[in-house]
């Protein structure tokens, strides 16, 4: 890979995990408890930009690749789907996390705190969408000529950078109510983040050796996104009073990812 692209991939994973970042850091503004809306809020928002992503940003450049192939248009992106699916319900099985809104353990049991839990639960979040920013630069590198390409990569981390901004609140935010200090909850919070650039950076440096699994990887990354959002987000952003809130929330996440792609891409 070109320094050049290699610089173009670091700007992508390097924006979604600053964006991460600057949302942890909310948690020096609120120091009360916030209502429960703004938790709702942010859970719908986020389950809209990846719903949109992974159809516009990955399983439609997929079909398209495979049909340039000469392959069965939806069989790749059908298969690789499916993987991914499977590939998060894995990770949600083996690993232990408890998600904001709940109390109750998933995955295996553990004595671990239950800070670590709720981090967990966002970093397994997180690893899908680094994925997908990465693999969508690596698509743009492997076809330099069709700079569309570029722009629609530019637009999916764009997309799921505006995301992370409240995910990122969504872990520090909970974690401070928890009852650790201002501090701990936001380097917990940038931290679980920190997978989207090294996820973001593996997929392109193993996409050179099997570019011809590139739609199977775009739909494998669409795949364990649409997990995290029916399993998790929007469950989550459904809990109490704002259910409505929830529902908008949702189509505003959609509508603004559908329009960053359809715009830049």
């Amino acid at each position: 890979m070109e320094f050049q692209q290699l610089i173009w991939v670091l700007g992508g994973t390097g924006f979604i995990f600053a964006m991460t970042t600057l949302g942890a850091a909310m948690v020096f503004f609120f120091r009360k408890k916030t209502k429960p809306i703004f938790q709702t809020l942010f859970l719908g928002f986020a389950a809209g930009v990846m719903i949109a992503a992974s159809v516009f940003g990955l399983l439609v450049p997929a079909i398209d690749i495979a049909k340039e192939s000469g392959d069965i248009e939806w069989l790749p992106s059908a298969i690789g789907f499916v993987c991914g699916v499977l590939f998060l319900f894995g990770l949600d099985r083996a690993i232990p996390h408890l998600h904001p809104n709940a109390n109750l353990l998933e995955g295996p049991h553990s004595s671990m705190k239950r800070s670590t839990l709720l981090m967990f639960a966002i970093t397994l979040h997180n690893i899908p969408e680094g994925m997908a920013v990465g693999l969508s630069f690596a698509l743009a590198a492997q076809n330099p000529a069709d700079t569309s390409l570029y722009f629609a990569a530019v637009a999916l981390a764009l997309g799921i950078g505006i995301q992370n901004f409240p995910e990122g609140a969504a872990v520090s935010l909970p974690l401070r109510q928890e009852g650790k200090s201002t501090r701990k909850a936001f380097v917990m919070g940038m931290l679980s983040g920190i997978v989207e650039p090294v996820f973001g950076l593996l997929m392109v440096l193993i996409a050179g050796f099997i570019a011809p699994f590139m739609p199977y990887l775009l739909a494998f990354a669409a795949g364990a996104m649409m997990y995290v959002v029916v399993e998790e987000l929007i469950p989550e952003s459904h809990i109490g009073k704002h259910t409505n809130a929830g529902t908008i929330a949702v189509m505003v996440g959609f509508l603004l990812m559908m329009i960053l792609d359809v715009a830049l891409g």
